[in-house]
């Protein structure tokens, strides 16, 4: 609370949406909601975890339903076909802002970022910052078990597309972000894969006030768990680049 002269003004603390997409997650889907649930227990602001079933042909969605039963609350958001990481996270947006909350974080289903740094991404909204990206590469931010070539190209490319990009972000492509739900408002993404981060920095760049960038630590999928469908090629680092290059030589030309 605070007061100036005989007026007071009540802070109110801003709502939020967790959106995780999955996919063929049997083995990981029930810790994931129990893990994001738990984390969501000691924040005060209004939230919502929408889990987006993309399609499993596994058994992810009796899982989630099971778990549903029990009492828990979440929303699940079920696509009869695989769309794709693209099309899940726009449906698990569209959802959140025809519910009014206010920010929607995006992170994985696999844990590889702990669930706990969510109430520091709260910390940036009750700020009122525009978005904040989780980020491998500043003090406090880090890496473990992944292997070091996978660690240089991700961080040789995030440092390139920091400079295209002329934001004072440290880390544009972590999927783990709060972005603030008007900046997302309407929008029409293009891409169906993980390049879809980048355009989302893309798309928001112009209109976006403020970023913030905070500090995790990365881990490595869990062995039990399903590889990442997520690969290094020339094809990928040309879907990833092609949004911070187009920035840049537009703002080149302004």
């Amino acid at each position: 609370m605070e007061r100036c002269g005989k007026v007071s003004i009540k802070f109110s603390a801003p709502s939020f949406a967790v959106v995780v997409p999955m996919y063929n997650e049997t083995l990981g889907a029930k810790k994931c909601v129990l893990a994001v649930l738990n984390s969501l227990k000691s924040i005060e602001n209004n939230s919502l975890l929408i889990i987006v079933n993309d399609g499993s042909v596994d058994n992810t969605n009796e899982e989630l339903l099971s778990l549903k039963n029990s009492g828990l609350h979440f929303r699940c958001l079920n696509h009869e076909i695989n769309k794709g990481y693209g099309r899940a996270l726009q449906t698990g947006i569209k959802t959140a802002i025809d519910e009014g909350y206010e920010y929607i974080l995006f992170m994985d289903s696999d844990l590889t970022n702990d669930p706990s740094d969510i109430s520091k991404f709260v910390q940036k909204m009750n700020e009122g910052v525009n978005v904040i990206k989780a980020t491998r590469y500043s003090e406090g931010g880090g890496i473990d078990g992944v292997p070091f070539y996978r660690w240089i190209i991700s961080w040789t490319g995030n440092k390139l597309a920091k400079v295209l990009f002329r934001l004072p972000i440290s880390d544009c492509t972590n999927g783990f972000r709060a972005v603030k739900s008007s900046l997302l408002k309407g929008v029409s993404f293009s891409e169906n894969d993980f390049s879809i981060i980048m355009e989302e920095l893309y798309v928001i760049r112009q209109s976006a006030k403020s970023y913030a960038n905070i500090p995790v630590r990365l881990t490595n999928r869990a062995e039990n768990l399903k590889p990442s469908s997520f690969v290094y090629s020339p094809k990928v680092f040309i879907r990833y680049l092609k949004y911070p290059v187009k920035s840049f030589f537009e703002l080149e030309s302004n």
